[in-house]
């Protein structure tokens, strides 16, 4: 699979470090890489829907649009049920990227990548101003639903990703339209051409469509019936962990003040109960998170965990909110929080490139893993009772900024949940410590940030299976 995340070495442990192999490519400049490998990225979104958090997560979304490959920006029906006005609100998209506009020629002076203002125009859409089961069907195909099927169809190795903020009907009219066409090998071949990242089920018709048109990589991102619904992993974006970055004197501070037309856009109140604040929410944020090349997250392997939190399996191809443990706290959110002030340092430096030339900001370091570039994960094996070397000498600052590593054992993410001794963890040479259990992952993760203003941070991933 072209756009597969995972690089698979082989490693015969003894008792040290025997041969290393890992395909990966270097970026070709700061912060980006060439189209063909960037993540394919359709957003639907109830942008107008009553909170403005849409607005806040798209304008968060363009200053991050040289990761991605986006085809579509989809207008939604809202979701508010108390909301009296209907109809999709394409126009304030068109508002936001009009604003990106003015800002992308500072943009491109940081990172290479950032899409024309006219090629994301162009990718603009309007969906159902109707939601549910029943604006599905005959009858109900939109700009939005088609557009999802010519994306899909569209010759490219790549998947497709897409991330609702609003509802599925127009995916599930795409579905529809597909399965009527095409039949069952056609929807089949749909399926297993795109992955999906549900925020919520705002039409509350995903167990239906997951039903109806079986085959689909989907994240489900809800907390179990019963339970609250602010207990999402998603709002860990806002809820839980470190709020002072999220509050109103930082949104005032690195967004919306001095920052160009982009920034000064940012909604400056939503509904955060329980957060005091009312000020940054972007609830849909983790959506496309969970799709950023940042050496952390794998596409493919939601149980892993990255910024856009961690998912469990609990079907076939279909993931649901799971828990992390930081500190005393163990919920869904954590599986998100624990990331934000990576992720807010990344949202301020980004803010800066509008307006500062590349020298007077800061910029992303690159990490190296036992001298290889990239962002792939890296698979070894090793036998119990041995001590696997794992090296990130050889990483590199553009700013010329000094690196800090830290290496750390993600036991959520590992089938192995006890200790895991690492020694050198805060050095580029670290050294760990296999446990006496056969047939079981460990998950090491390397966190490697820069020292400039704010300090970024890179990741890269250690798969270890230990076996017989």
């Amino acid at each position: 699979m072209a756009d597969k995340r995972i690089t698979t070495a082989i490693l015969l442990v003894a008792s040290g470090l025997c041969s290393l192999t890992v395909r990966a490519s270097e970026p070709q400049a700061v912060g980006s890489r060439a189209a063909a490998d960037r993540p394919r990225l359709i957003v639907l979104t109830d942008i107008g829907g009553g909170d403005p958090d849409d607005q806040q997560s798209l304008i968060r979304l363009m200053l991050h649009s040289n990761e991605f490959d986006i085809e579509g920006l989809i207008a939604s029906a809202p979701t508010l049920d108390s909301l009296k006005e209907t109809g999709t609100k394409p126009q304030l998209i068109h508002e936001i990227v009009d604003a990106y506009g003015q800002v992308r020629k500072n943009l491109v002076q940081h990172a290479d990548g950032f899409p024309e203002t006219a090629r994301l125009r162009e990718v603009i859409q309007s969906g159902n101003p109707k939601r549910g089961r029943e604006a599905i069907g005959e009858g109900h195909d939109t700009d939005g639903s088609r557009w999802i099927v010519n994306c899909a169809e569209r010759s490219d190795s790549r998947r497709l990703n897409i991330v609702m903020w609003g509802g599925q009907t127009d995916l599930a009219q795409a579905l529809w339209r597909i399965r009527h066409e095409r039949g069952v090998d056609g929807l089949k071949a749909f399926a297993a051409k795109v992955r999906v990242y549900d925020t919520g089920d705002q039409d509350r018709i995903a167990d239906w469509m997951l039903s109806e048109f079986p085959g689909l990589s989907y994240i489900l991102a809800r907390p179990p019936a019963g339970r609250d619904r602010r207990e999402a992993a998603y709002r860990g974006l806002y809820l839980g962990g470190d709020e002072s970055l999220v509050s109103r004197d930082w949104m005032e501070a690195h967004i919306r003040q001095n920052h160009g037309p982009l920034g000064a856009m940012y909604p400056p109140r939503t509904w955060t109960a329980p957060n005091p604040y009312s000020a940054i929410k972007e609830r849909d944020t983790p959506s496309w998170f969970h799709f950023l090349p940042f050496g952390l997250s794998d596409p493919d392997h939601p149980e892993w965990g990255g910024w856009g939190g961690r998912f469990e399996p609990e079907r076939d191809r279909i993931f649901r909110d799971t828990t992390d443990k930081v500190g005393e706290v163990k919920d869904a959110r954590t599986t998100v929080w624990r990331w934000r002030p990576a992720f807010q340092n990344e949202f301020a430096a980004r803010l800066d490139w509008c307006v500062k030339p590349p020298t007077a900001a800061n910029h992303p370091p690159r990490p190296m893993l036992n001298g290889q570039p990239g962002r792939d994960a890296v698979v070894l094996k090793a036998k119990p009772d041995s001590v696997i070397e794992i090296s990130s000498t050889g990483s590199t600052d553009p700013d010329g900024d000094t690196l800090q590593p830290r290496w750390w054992f993600y036991s959520e993410a590992s089938s192995y949940r006890s200790f895991v001794e690492i020694t050198g963890a805060d050095t580029q040479q670290a050294k760990v410590t296999i446990p006496a259990a056969a047939n079981q992952t460990l998950h090491v993760i390397l966190e490697l940030q820069d020292s400039g203003t704010p300090p970024l941070t890179r990741y890269r991933r250690v798969v270890i299976r230990v076996e017989q």
